[in-house]
């Protein structure tokens, strides 16, 4: 029989240490796409390797290449690959070539096209066992092939060549696992309902890479060391960065539907930052634990906006879209080549440490590496050329896992001598021998402890092997998927139309591509702007600001982003004037949407904000409870408060919420909000209101033909949406009017019809409630980005 055969073949040879009494069962593996590139240059290599180290575990093989080609072609090219297979230096040309011939016979070809050709190959390895006398142990289905096929595939197999009860089905996924977060959640609930999740395995290749892949065990075996550093006091800053020289030629179809940020930020980098970020679990081994620790890192993340990445292409990659993809010479290409993102994570070990992710095409080398640099307090006498690296404190600090290619070649874990000598497993790493002349990041590689892998192993090796084991910790969930989707998909639709810096590629891109943290935000250092792409088309840089009248009043407009960097600088120049006066600064604010990025560029830009002496007002609340996420002080908490030092006491959220219910008038909520605000608020005068406008003209929650505090005596309101929650508590106009300053922020293309009626229209706070604001001897800015003002 074919297997007894093999066996017996590979014993007589010597390629087994002993004869398997009892055989752990037969593992099957489907290599769908096995002609293909992917398959070529890898995947059968990495199979063949999982064959050599698990020849004697117990298990037997068969290995079934399958593709859409016919049958004799197919198997033609699938066996020119296989012929090509290569043994790891350190083996025997003997054992190498017994091997090599058993795993050409283990070895077929099949045509999978069609459900019967599903329910064929399911027949021919039932059979073959039943011939053989062996259990299934299980089946491992690897998708090479584009994820618009996955679902039909899944289809298939699970309704025709699923292994039999008892025995394990693995199904191993190639990226990309979607466009964003709404494309991934699709293939996510396709795949899932054919397969369970401890069936599916997705590859990122960049977690079987041994540098990346040791970084968990790294800090496990290291914890006595890095405990005390690993976190905000002690760190500077992180880089992880993946660089190559080549372009996107010839694979421009694929990069110009995703370009760098999916391609590599979104999963290699993210994987890679997870590592570093996330909570050591008790137990690195246990994959359930450590996917858990990831989930919780993914939810400390800070959102990222537009101005956290600098984007640049390539000169030639618009003409390689157009030649590839038969585009007209008037096409324009917004795919960016080269992506440096600022991410900082708001959990307590890492608040405030710049984590740099940075990748790109044709740049001056190709290196990848993940840097952890430590702050350097020391000040040494001693001049630097007498400095012994193991014990100066000067010298740079740092720990780098360096991923492949560069200066070194070789996957390496360096850690500086003046920080500690690492633990390192002796089985699978070595200190590297010798003095080299090689110099790292500016020092010499003497100046480090340098160890390498004692076996260099390709990646899909490894992960080959990890499937085998099960070791799903080496893979992407569906929850981790989803929640990296769900991170970069808001900053890949802001800069689905961001102006890119062209740079001509390689070592002529000289500066052009370096970048700066600036107040928590990037930007070229080169003061140049980035060359536009469309020359014709006008950008938000072509525009400055415009200063004018609006109903009167003075106008700011802008686009949204520098227009909320105005009117935040206008807002902190009132309360260092207010503050000079006073010696307090009260400040009421809106609810909506609108005022969110105000809050975020408060908090994150506005260092010198005098919040110790500021008073915190709400101009209008939600009658729900304060942490209910539709609370407007549960978005002034989230995006403002809990990122500046407000007094405590200088908090002032509206009660709505008082003896187990909400807003309910003989609870008398208004009235004790009018009474604090008399008690604090010198005249109940207001230092600032920022207001905004709804479509219907309403601000606050004054709605038009509302009954209450449109006027009158009443200073705080309870009112009625038209929308839910339909109850409200606002200021009243002539408390608003009262104010020192009043500014009306109004954003968007949807504001564009209101804003428009409200130029024409006079006082009719009746039917329009913001066209009554109007300070009695205060005065009234209006802050109106371009989207609104002009449509």
């Amino acid at each position: 029989k074919m297997l007894k055969r093999v066996l017996c073949t590979v014993l007589f040879m010597g390629a087994l240490p002993s004869l398997v009494e009892a055989s752990q069962g037969h593992i099957s593996v489907i290599l769908l796409g096995a002609t293909g590139d992917l398959a070529k240059k890898y995947l059968w290599q990495g199979l063949f390797q999982l064959y050599m180290d698990q020849v004697s575990s117990g298990h037997s093989f068969t290995f079934h290449g399958a593709a859409l080609t016919a049958l004799e072609p197919g198997q033609r090219l699938m066996f020119d690959v296989l012929k090509k297979l290569a043994c790891p230096p350190d083996e025997s040309p003997d054992r190498c070539a017994v091997l090599k011939d058993q795993f050409l016979k283990l070895s077929q070809y099949h045509q999978l096209k069609t459900a019967e050709n599903y329910t064929v190959l399911n027949r021919e390895i039932q059979t073959l066992l039943r011939q053989e006398g062996l259990k299934e142990a299980g089946r491992i289905f690897y998708f090479s092939v584009p994820p618009f096929a996955y679902t039909e595939i899944a289809r298939h197999i699970n309704s025709s060549c699923r292994p039999p009860p008892g025995a394990w089905l693995r199904v191993v996924l190639e990226k990309p696992f979607g466009h964003d977060l709404e494309s991934a959640q699709q293939l996510a609930a396709e795949l899932t309902s054919f397969f369970k999740e401890e069936e599916m395995y997705r590859v990122d290749h960049y977690l079987g890479k041994q540098a990346v892949a040791h970084i968990l065990p790294f800090r496990d075996q290291n914890r006595q060391f890095l405990d005390p550093i690993w976190n905000r006091h002690h760190v500077e800053r992180v880089e992880i960065v993946l660089k190559e020289t080549v372009d996107a030629k010839g694979r421009t179809s694929f990069y110009e539907e995703y370009g760098v940020i999916r391609d590599v930020l979104q999963n290699h980098l993210t994987e890679a930052l997870m590592f570093l970020t996330m909570e050591l679990p008790a137990n690195v081994s246990r994959a359930e634990e450590v996917l858990q620790s990831k989930l919780q890192a993914f939810q400390s993340l800070r959102g990222l906006e537009k101005n956290s990445a600098v984007l640049g292409q390539y000169q030639a990659y618009a003409s390689q879209v157009q030649e590839e993809l038969q585009k007209t010479r008037d096409y324009i290409s917004t795919t960016p080549t080269f992506a440096g993102v600022l991410i900082h994570s708001d959990s307590l070990r890492w608040e405030g440490v710049p984590f740099l992710l940075t990748s790109g095409k044709a740049l001056d080398e190709r290196v990848g590496y993940v840097r952890v640099l430590f702050k350097n307090r020391a000040y040494c006498t001693q001049s630097e050329t007498l400095r012994d690296a193991e014990h100066s404190q000067c010298k740079a600090k740092q720990i780098i896992f360096y991923i492949g290619h560069g200066a070194l070649n070789t996957p390496a874990v360096l850690v500086s001598r003046n920080l500690f000598r690492p633990v390192m497993p002796e089985g699978s790493w070595r200190e590297a021998g010798g003095q080299s002349n090689l110099r790292i990041f500016g020092q010499p590689l003497s100046d480090f402890y340098v160890y390498n892998p004692v076996k260099e192993r390709d990646a899909y090796s490894v992960l080959i092997s990890n499937i085998y084991h099960a070791r799903k910790d080496f893979f992407i969930t569906t929850e981790n998927l989803l929640a990296s989707w769900g991170f970069w998909t808001p900053l890949l639709d802001s800069i689905s139309q961001q102006p890119l810096r062209l740079y001509p590629g390689g070592v002529e891109n000289q500066h052009l591509l370096d970048f700066e943290m600036v107040s928590g935000e990037v930007a070229f250092t080169l003061a140049e702007p980035a060359e536009l792409l469309n020359p014709n088309r006008q950008m938000p840089n072509d525009y400055k600001m415009v200063q004018t009248k609006f109903r009167q009043s003075p106008l700011v407009s802008a686009w949204s982003e520098e227009l909320i960097s105005q009117l935040a600088s206008d807002i902190e120049k009132t309360a260092h004037n207010s503050v000079a006066q006073s010696g307090q600064f009260h400040l009421a604010l809106s609810g909506g949407s609108s005022p969110v990025v105000l809050f975020q560029r408060l908090a994150r830009h506005h260092y010198t904000f005098p919040w110790k002496h500021t008073h915190i007002w709400l101009v209008d609340e939600r009658c729900v409870p304060l942490t209910d996420t539709e609370s407007n002080f549960f978005s002034l908490h989230n995006h403002l408060l809990q990122n500046v030092r407000v007094p405590y006491f200088n908090i002032h959220p509206m009660p709505v919420h008082l003896n187990q219910r909400l807003c309910v008038e003989e609870d008398r909520g208004t009235e004790l909000y009018a009474k604090e605000i008399m008690a604090l608020v010198a005249n109940a005068s207001f230092d600032l209101v920022l207001l905004g406008v709804g479509t219907d003209g309403h601000t606050a929650s004054l709605f038009p033909h509302s009954e209450n505090g449109l006027e009158g005596a009443q200073t705080v309101v309870l009112t009625e949406s038209p929308v839910k929650p339909h109850q409200r508590m606002s200021l009243s106009l002539p408390l608003v009017n009262k104010a020192r300053q009043v500014f009306v922020l109004v954003l968007g293309k949807g504001k564009h019809d209101i804003t428009t009626l409200l130029s024409r229209v006079g006082h009719q706070p009746r039917k329009w409630p913001i066209s009554g604001v109007s300070p009695s001897s205060g005065q009234l800015v209006w802050y109106v980005d371009y989207e609104a003002l002009l449509g």
